[in-house]
């Protein structure tokens, strides 16, 4: 990681970071792979990959808690790719009707993107 580049993260919250490393265009090959946004109309798999990321990190135990803190950021949001915080039912609606396979085959091809990545690279003692 270049000089500039460790100063910019730096700056940037973690969840921000975390978000800016998984391949956006790779989700979206496995979303029409899946078919998962052909039923809604506004809030799509991508919003929903975020909504559930940011109940882990932000360690809330409801849907309207997770709702409620992104609710709380604000017009902050356009860096996640939403434009408003989803409201509880939409949220809720989604993560009960929506097909998990999307995430499942995101998962599998995060890995395989990760291991692409450190290929070549020098085991360190640890990892031995």
């Amino acid at each position: 990681m270049g000089k500039d580049t460790a100063k910019n993260l730096a700056s940037q919250p973690v969840f921000k970071q975390v978000m800016k490393i998984l391949p956006r265009e790779q989700f979206d090959i496995v979303v029409r792979q899946c078919g998962s946004d052909c039923c809604y109309k506004s809030f799509f798999s991508w919003d929903q990959l975020v909504v559930m990321l940011f109940g882990i990190f932000s360690r809330c135990d409801s849907m309207g808690e997770v709702c409620d803190g992104m609710r709380a950021l604000g017009g902050k949001l356009n860096y996640l790719g939403m434009d408003s915080a989803p409201s509880k039912s939409t949220a809720g609606d989604a993560l009960r009707d929506r097909n998990n396979e999307v995430f499942m085959r995101y998962y599998f091809a995060l890995i395989k993107y990760v291991e692409a990545a450190f290929v070549g690279q020098p085991k360190g003692e640890d990892q031995l």
